[in-house]
């Protein structure tokens, strides 16, 4: 299987079995351009920075790679492109896991979705288009709440430790998490906090933290009294700086993705959990979790940042309470 990189998925996808895209020599801010076409800047190159406008960085790399590799494959502009187009861009991703097919599937589909809506594409071809799928495993990425235990107390060091405990706390996705700065938090009377991310489609989300939790990632400015940063944790009159990242790398830069799936990777190692565990699982824990324990599905679309109700509704049909089965004369 081809493995070029990886993106995090909003379903938790692993890197085995994750978003391809090719990534290292793409910028991190401002529209991807460049996909080989015969003008510069030619026609479609316009549509498709519009379309990543207001995506984030790690979205527009993602999305501008797939598009790259869609022009490889059909050679001509996005107007000429028919629904035998995107068959043959289906086909030529084989070797790819199911869910990166489906994905960089959707992200074409995007595209052709947009421009017709914006009327630059006299035509919608992605819209009668689905790439075949085995379906969701979703249930086999619950951790239950013995294992979560176990794997939130198997590790000593306080900032991993506390970002295991937040991850589960406020269901953040990892681009969330390592994204959190000082300013983000904000205390909150009777004890606890809240704090503040710029998540998925460029909406905010604040979550609540409980005390106990709260304590933990507080207490790690205390313990990160580094100078030597270009952002330390602390300000010269002793203030805490606001725009200091709250989890930070030995190098004093601000955690990355991959550092955190090591992290978790290594918990669960500790934990003796056989399962390739992922960040991702514990936003799948906290979902399953606090259904379980009777949260309203409403309460926990907000806390999770889903658009829909039915991706929410995903954890219930996963992980089911109740069944016609046992009303059955067996």
């Amino acid at each position: 299987m081809e493995q070029l990189g990886f993106a995090e998925l909003d379903d938790g996808t692993e890197p085995g079995g994750a978003m391809i895209v090719r990534i290292g020599d793409q910028a991190d801010d401002g529209p991807e351009v460049g996909f080989g076409l015969s003008l510069p800047p030619s026609a479609d190159e316009a549509l498709i920075e519009r379309w990543l406008l207001r995506k984030s960085a790690r979205t527009r790399r993602m999305y501008s790679a797939t598009m790259r590799r869609f022009f490889a494959t059909t050679a001509k502009p996005l107007a000429e492109v028919t629904f035998n187009d995107l068959q043959d861009f289906d086909v030529s991703l084989a070797g790819l896991a199911d869910t990166s097919k489906a994905v960089m599937i959707a992200i074409v589909k995007s595209l052709l979705t947009f421009g017709n809506r914006i009327g630059v594409l006299r035509f919608n071809v992605g819209a009668a288009y689905k790439a075949e799928t085995k379906g969701s495993n979703l249930n086999n990425r619950i951790l239950t709440e013995p294992e979560t235990q176990r794997l939130l107390s198997s590790l000593v060091n306080p900032r991993d430790r506390t970002l295991l405990r937040l991850a589960y706390a406020t269901a953040f996705r990892v681009s969330e998490l390592v994204g959190v700065r000082w300013r983000d938090l904000q205390d909150r009377d009777g004890g606890g906090g809240q704090i503040t991310v710029l998540g998925k489609g460029s909406k905010f989300r604040t979550s609540l933290v409980r005390a106990t939790v709260w304590n933990e990632v507080r207490a790690l400015a205390r313990l990160d009294m580094t100078t030597r940063s270009a952002i330390p944790t602390f300000l010269a009159d002793g203030s805490l700086n606001p725009d200091a990242p709250v989890f930070r790398s030995r190098n004093g830069v601000a955690l990355g993705i991959k550092q955190v799936w090591r992290i978790v990777r290594r918990a669960a190692e500790e934990a003796g959990l056989t399962a390739k565990v992922s960040p991702h699982w514990l936003r799948h824990a906290h979902a399953s979790h606090a259904l379980d324990r009777g949260a309203p599905i409403h309460l926990v679309r907000d806390s999770l940042g889903h658009a829909s109700i039915a991706t929410t509704n995903r954890y219930l049909h996963a992980r089911p309470t109740e069944h016609s089965e046992r009303f059955l004369a067996l």
